[in-house]
């Protein structure tokens, strides 16, 4: 049966997959800001693209070089999800 411990157990789940997928990408990403910001600060030269596409250049390495943790991540949440929707399915039939 469908409870409401249940339902709010498999939303906190998904919170936690949602930090653990955005997590290092976010954090990654403020890095390279920071580090970037350090050094138009000190040279001086402000400008756009340059906090730009580093960002971007690095959020798409690391969407290359995580991207089978993540689907393996997405995969069993997912898989967990069918395994639940199963039990109460079968719980209800039996009743």
């Amino acid at each position: 049966m469908l409870t409401e411990a249940l339902v709010l157990e498999i939303f906190r789940e998904a919170l936690v997959l949602a930090i653990k997928l955005a997590g290092p990408l976010l954090l990654i990403s403020m890095l390279v800001g920071l580090v970037i910001a350090i050094l138009q600060a000190a040279t001086q030269v402000h400008e756009q693209t340059l906090t730009f596409v580093p960002k971007a250049l690095t959020i798409v390495v690391l969407l290359l070089l995580m991207a089978p943790m993540m689907i393996s991540a997405c995969n069993e949440f997912v898989l967990h999800i069918f395994d639940i929707i199963n039990q109460i399915s079968s719980q209800t039939v039996l009743s």
